[in-house]
């Protein structure tokens, strides 16, 4: 499986994070920020900058989910990252 041009296919991280004052928040808590954090599987062929492996936050109102291998995958265009970590 190999994504054309500048896609990449990415697969959400979904975590709990604690804020500052101690509040856990669920994955659906998570659901209101505008940025998703997810682990790249796969770049696309024009992409240079972001490597198999890297985890990303994008934005959440871009990308397509789909399921391929029994997986819940993300398609996302390279220009929806915002950060590499």
């Amino acid at each position: 499986m190999q994504p054309i041009g500048k896609y990449i296919l990415v697969k959400l991280i979904e975590e709990e994070v604690k804020t500052d004052s101690g509040l856990l928040l669920t994955s659906k808590d998570m659901n209101d920020f505008r940025y998703h954090k997810a682990l790249v599987i796969k770049p696309g062929t024009d992409v240079s900058v972001i490597s198999e492996g890297d985890v990303i936050f994008y934005d959440k109102s871009h990308g397509y989910t789909m399921v391929i291998n029994q997986e819940n995958l993300t398609v996302i265009q390279e220009r929806d990252v915002v950060v590499v970590l």
